[in-house]
């Protein structure tokens, strides 16, 4: 019984996090993304191309791409097909379209572009970052790249790159240059940004102590951060004095903690503290 609860919250907290993010997504690309027609790659980047030579909005052509990318994407991978990027994709895209109806925009925000091409950068990105972190995605042109996962030795990254691009390419000819030459901008800019909201959200400190009493530290570490460490004797190459190692890893706000005490308590100890986003083990990523 607890173990079923645990998994619904957990569940639960899960799809709360996507839900937050796709909105925040929603927000990017309909306020930032749409009314200064930056079409740096995926299926939104399509929608704005084609919105230009088709009787259409950006929202509304969305919406059918992503309904005709999730059946494709059901035909050719069946069970596999991920019932999170099915939620992502589906609340994107009535998100896009009901902020046309109750929020019509018939311009962009502000007459600045290179600030609304940073907001259309960031805030698709970021909320890329939160749902790549959890093991979902947006669908729309994640959805292709399953499929050629599957069934092709294609390089994924190269393909969909070589796709945005295209978008990319189609902005410049439907457009004027300026608008191509920001959706570029931002074609590269996005795969940056994505990796480095991941690898911040990721961020763990690195702790290595040297100290002469392990005891008060290491209690401090198991008893009020709730975390463990590894300890083992050293001795030091100049005076050939008896030395203990502590190696912990632990979240920035704990290391804050852990450092402020040592300092407090032990200030003789020799602290080095590094950064690390690719922890997996129990308490941190790959384990409940």
């Amino acid at each position: 019984m607890f173990k079923n609860s645990g998994k619904v919250k957990k569940t639960l907290e899960e799809y709360t996090i996507l839900t937050v993010a796709t909105l925040i997504l929603v927000v990017g690309v309909y306020v930032f993304k749409f009314p200064n027609n930056f079409s740096f790659g995926g299926v939104t980047g399509i929608a704005v191309v084609l919105s230009a030579v088709v009787p259409a909005t950006p929202g509304s052509l969305t919406f059918i791409i992503n309904m005709l990318l999730l059946v494709v994407g059901f035909f050719f991978l069946g069970r596999s097909f991920g019932v999170r990027t099915v939620y992502v994709s589906l609340l994107m895209s009535a998100g896009l379209s009901l902020a046309e109806i109750w929020f019509p925009m018939e311009h962009a925000l502000t007459d600045e572009p290179v600030l609304e091409l940073i907001f259309a950068i960031v805030l698709p990105a970021f909320s890329s970052a939160i749902m790549f972190n959890i093991g979902a995605s947006g669908g729309g042109t994640d959805i292709i790249a399953m499929i050629l996962k599957k069934y092709t030795r294609l390089n994924i990254g190269g393909a969909l790159f070589l796709v945005d691009l295209g978008i990319v390419i189609a902005s410049c000819l439907v457009f004027d240059a300026q608008t191509g030459l920001c959706s570029l901008c931002g074609l590269l800019a996005k795969s940056l940004v994505v990796d480095n909201v991941i690898e911040s959200i990721n961020l763990c400190k690195y702790f290595t102590i040297i100290c002469d009493d392990p005891e008060p530290i290491c209690d401090f570490i198991t008893n009020h951060l709730n975390r463990s460490a590894t300890v083992y004797k050293a001795q030091g190459a100049y005076q050939h004095n008896q030395k203990t190692i502590i190696i912990a890893i632990m979240k920035r706000s704990q290391a804050v903690e852990l450092r402020n005490y040592i300092r407090l308590h032990q200030p003789t100890a020799f602290i080095a503290i590094t950064n690390s986003s690719e922890i997996i083990g129990k308490g941190f990523r790959g384990f409940n």
